[in-house]
């Protein structure tokens, strides 16, 4: 609803991931944003972890190398 990811940690602190600013500087194709759009709704965990360990770009490449045979 408001293009973010909320985490929320054992203690109660919550952290909210605004998903344009995360996505901000990276190269996509349309398959790769879709995948990305998709793995921010299916596994917010893991779109949240490569946004904070900086390897989101790393992924969309891998994403963009997969070829169909």
């Amino acid at each position: 609803m408001y293009n973010s990811i909320d985490v929320t940690h054992y203690n109660g602190y919550i952290l909210r991931i605004n998903c344009s600013q995360a996505e901000t500087g990276i190269r996509t194709t349309p398959n790769s944003q879709c995948a990305l759009d998709a793995l921010a709704i299916d596994a917010p965990l893991e779109y949240a972890k490569l946004a904070l360990d900086g390897e989101m770009q790393a992924w969309v490449d891998a994403e963009d190398s997969l070829e169909v045979f």
